[in-house]
């Protein structure tokens, strides 16, 4: 053996044996150390280790309102976790010879349409999980996001043709959930069974993920189950659970510590459940892990890394010396999940939060991806805590310029008046906002996602603030209006006024046009 080999693997052995079997304390102070840092209430965290499971464990409370601890088997929403499974079921059927990747969508949702007439007439089921559609960053996503819209997914099906993109189709990667919703509505129509009802008894029951679930409202016994939590007007608050169940295939599944660590094992074991069975040839598995939708690598990238993309469900990417690592990260209101595999090393990492904050998360998976890859101690506490300390502040500090501002133009007299301003105005695809004002007043609200009304409040004379009634979105905007000669305005559009909103209120793609 080469002797600069062997002195390696020693020191991966060592690495190893090192974290199993005293690594456990500082693991367990690290996590009680993220959840302070990052104001994160309750986290849990495991890792599957050539096969079997090395760590896992729940800290800190699952809500802040019950103050019930987090444990391993605390169930919590793995959101964008779940596409992974939406590319696995396709495979089966793949396998039973029912469809193929290369379909075109239109052969099993004959309506399909897009924007671009030519897009629409060869967009294939690949297309739907790669995430190279041409729309943009999350566009779309207000029709079920938050919860409380009336659209189903059928709409959201019709309503494809009206939404413009922002690249073009196949040219590059751009994350959008609603094509995976579409995928699920594929899945459906080819197997007969719902999406929900594939994902349970054709994946997760027998590869034993006992206490998972297809969707929150599939959950019966919620005795060990999260409350989501976010910061809002600077402190840390229980919210309710938020997720539309028309968007399960892109985010819906619930699951925990162990039944995650169960699915890494079965997919690290080339798709075979514990008992035998081989849910998935060799070749469709192979497939699911090879890059789609390539993805720049940032210069000085922290692990050396050569290639990153998505596959199909998966981001996909190299670590230290060619390991290849398969990944994914979720996120809810009030919840962020990442799930993290390196096959090679039989790897497997899972963090589940119970807040909107993945510094905590990268903080944890990053930590033990390091001592199992034999890196010295990077700090990642320290560095992701300052960083996100810095984020916060920006993005506060914006906030608090756009409310002075607000509080300065109130009494302005370059306002306009009630009369040019007040009415409805329609989005192609996310329907009416009305604007309404009752003498001292003026209110926004969506008429079809019920939560979505707030304050409508100036900043200058063409530009207002939309300020959510619901403080935990996070998410007020400007509404930019412009006017006609005689002063009436004719239509708005919106845009964040920080950063830090989730993309999912994807306000910036509305084009608003005044109809009465």
């Amino acid at each position: 053996m080469n002797f600069k080999r062997s002195i390696t693997l020693l020191s991966c052995l060592f690495s190893f044996v090192l974290f199993a079997q005293i690594e456990e304390v500082k693991l367990d102070k690290l996590v009680q150390e993220t959840l302070t840092t990052f104001d994160v209430p309750g986290i849990s965290v495991g890792i599957l280790k050539d096969g079997e499971i090395v760590y896992a464990k729940g800290h800190g409370v699952r809500s802040l309102t019950n103050k019930k601890d987090m444990n391993e088997n605390t169930l919590v929403g793995v959101a964008s976790n779940s596409k992974g499974f939406t590319c696995f079921a396709l495979a089966m059927l793949i396998d039973e010879g029912k469809l193929h990747w290369d379909d075109k969508v239109r052969k099993y949702i004959p309506e399909f349409q897009l924007y671009d007439s030519w897009a629409t007439e060869h967009f294939t089921v690949r297309d739907l999980v790669t995430h190279r559609s041409g729309l943009g960053l999350g566009t779309g996503d207000l029709m079920f996001f938050p919860e409380g819209s009336d659209f189903t997914i059928q709409d959201i099906i019709d309503n494809q043709k009206h939404i413009k993109p922002q690249s073009k189709f196949r040219t590059d990667f751009r994350y959008n959930n609603n094509m995976f919703i579409i995928a699920g509505e594929v899945l459906k129509r080819v197997s007969g069974l719902t999406w929900e009802e594939f994902i349970e008894t054709k994946i997760m029951k027998p590869v034993g993920m006992v206490n998972s679930k297809a969707s929150y409202n599939r959950v019966t016994d919620r005795s060990n189950i999260i409350d989501a939590h976010t910061r809002t007007e600077g402190k840390v608050i229980q919210i309710p659970h938020d997720w539309s169940e028309t968007a399960n295939a892109a985010g819906g599944i619930m699951s925990n510590v162990p039944d995650m660590l169960t699915w890494a094992k079965f997919l690290m074991n080339d798709a075979v459940t514990l008992g035998g069975e081989r849910l998935l040839s060799k070749a469709q598995f192979h497939e699911l892990w090879q890059l789609q939708t390539p993805l720049k690598v940032r210069p000085g990238d922290w692990y050396g890394s050569n290639f990153r993309g998505y596959g199909l469900g998966w981001f996909v990417t190299d670590v230290k010396g060619g390991h290849k690592q398969v990944y994914h990260t979720g996120g809810l209101l009030g919840t962020v999940t990442q799930f993290t595999m390196i096959p090679d090393l039989d790897l497997a990492i899972v963090v589940l939060t119970n807040q909107m904050n993945g510094s905590a998360f990268n903080t944890i998976t990053n930590t033990i991806k390091d001592a199992y890859l034999g890196y010295e101690d990077r700090g990642w506490l320290k560095n992701y805590g300052e960083r996100n300390a810095r984020y916060i502040q920006y993005n506060d500090s914006i906030k608090v310029a756009v409310y002075n501002q607000i509080d300065k133009m109130k009494t302005s007299n370059a306002l306009p008046k009630p009369s040019q301003i007040v009415g409805t105005y329609t989005d192609a695809w996310f329907g009416d906002v009305t604007i309404s004002h009752d003498g001292s007043v003026y209110t926004i609200k969506s008429k079809r996602s019920s939560t979505l009304y707030g304050e409508l409040l100036p900043y200058n004379a063409t530009t207002y603030v939309a300020k959510w009634n619901n403080r935990s979105y996070d998410a007020d905007v400007f509404v930019k209006f412009t006017f006609d000669k005689d002063g009436k305005a004719q239509s708005a559009t919106m845009e964040y006024i920080a950063p830090i909103t989730d993309f999912s209120f994807d306000f910036g793609d509305l084009e608003l046009i005044k109809t009465n």
